[in-house]
């Protein structure tokens, strides 16, 4: 009786899905158990959709748009989310920005918004009204160290810490490399600190994009972009980091090794700690017969065991996500289904063939083990943006993402 009434509880449960092709941000009804996606409504906001975030509670949803970096079209706008059905309302005013908006977050009780700009790099904050409004910026006390091309924000599960994850630029075009690093700040109600910079080899060799907590250690797992590694940092009593990793680990399979172009994504910790999920993008092309073709690589989500005593992440599956370049993807509530937005569209040559690989959203049920087994993917057709840029999952029940 009690398996049939979680059993209930769980198919009742309403799961929205969130998917941005250039300004249109796009409804999805989930069914978990059957790892289906039902498209609903969308809206329109804008500009191009960069990166969404849902208020702790589900009721809210903040979205940034732009038009690029170095263009002159940047803002956050806030969604009343239906309960319901997942239906997304437009509250409030838009609120301009003075740059292009790469990554937003909320802190833990939901009362203050954080945005990070890539370029050039800074972050901000505004307070946030009981209804899910955007008001002011707060002003900050003095000047903070934002490091080079910031490129995600968040918030300790404290809420006394802010990491600013900032990547740092590769070498280019006879342009010497620009270090990255962790820049961690103390944050009490909007307010931040300086802290710390946390940067092995002085940020050389090291390119953190995205990082996630484990929740029930004091774990950070850190996503390197360009060396396509998986690092865990040591969370101090004081709320800041070790300075060198704890455990380093190579994220490709053989289809990615030594492949120019290739690059880590987004990491994500599975609700129960136990797995961590890191994605591998590659979309660089070479010619054929006169179209440029996808060059070969390896677009997949690393799967990986985390050791529950020591924090060591173990790579046990490399999943290929059927697309090209999974910018995001994001789990349910209760980590029962995954799903990778393959962000472009692109020629792929098969023999002597070329074919067309759309846009898509792959979905894939995870295992007791953490392993995925794909279901099944829903091609999309961006409007004249061209991509998938960005995707999240919201559980309304219980507002966890």
């Amino acid at each position: 009786m009690t398996g049939m009434l979680a059993a209930t509880l769980a198919q009742a449960q309403t799961v929205a899905l969130y998917a941005s092709a250039g300004p249109e941000l796009v409804h999805y009804q989930v069914g978990v158990e059957s790892a289906t996606l039902i498209r609903q409504g969308s809206v329109t906001l804008p500009d191009n959709v960069q990166y969404a975030w849902p208020d702790p509670s589900g009721r809210y949803l903040y979205a940034a748009w732009s038009n690029g970096s170095g263009a002159d079209h940047h803002g956050v706008s806030a969604f009343r989310i239906n309960r319901t059905s997942g239906a997304l309302h437009p509250i409030g005013s838009t609120v301009s920005l003075p740059s292009r908006p790469v990554h937003i977050t909320l802190d833990i009780p939901g009362t203050h918004l954080l945005t990070a700009f890539n370029e050039p790099s800074g972050l901000s904050v505004h307070r946030l009204a009981a209804d899910g409004t955007i008001l002011g910026e707060v002003k900050q006390a003095g000047p903070l160290d934002f490091g080079i091309y910031a490129h995600q924000v968040r918030v300790d599960p404290s809420n006394k810490v802010v990491i600013l994850t900032t990547r740092g630029n590769g070498p280019a075009r006879g342009k010497p490399e620009d270090p990255g690093a962790l820049k961690v700040f103390g944050y009490n109600t909007g307010i931040l600190t300086n802290r710390a910079s946390i940067a092995p080899n002085g940020g050389f060799g090291f390119q953190p994009r995205h990082i996630d907590f484990h929740k029930a250690r004091n774990w950070v797992l850190v996503s390197l972009e360009r060396q396509n590694q998986l690092q865990v940092y040591r969370k101090l009593k004081d709320g800041s980091l070790g300075g060198e990793p704890m455990f380093t680990v190579e994220s490709l399979g053989r289809q990615g090794a030594q492949r120019s172009g290739q690059a880590a994504g987004t990491v994500h910790v599975h609700p129960n700690g136990r797995f961590a999920y890191q994605a591998n993008r590659a979309g660089g092309t070479t010619e054929f017969e006169g179209q440029r073709v996808f060059a070969g690589g390896e677009n997949s989500i690393a799967v990986y065991a985390v050791n529950q005593d020591t924090g060591e992440p173990n790579l046990i599956q490399n999943m290929d996500t059927r697309g090209l370049e999974p910018r995001t993807f994001a789990l349910d509530a209760d980590g029962r289904i995954l799903v990778a937005a393959n962000q472009n569209a692109g020629l792929v040559r098969v023999g002597e063939r070329v074919s067309v690989v759309p846009a898509s959203l792959a979905v894939f049920r995870v295992r007791g083990d953490g392993m995925l087994d794909f279901v099944r993917k829903y091609d999309v057709k961006p409007n004249s943006a061209g991509t998938l840029f960005w995707m999240g999952i919201v559980s309304l029940d219980s507002g966890k993402r």
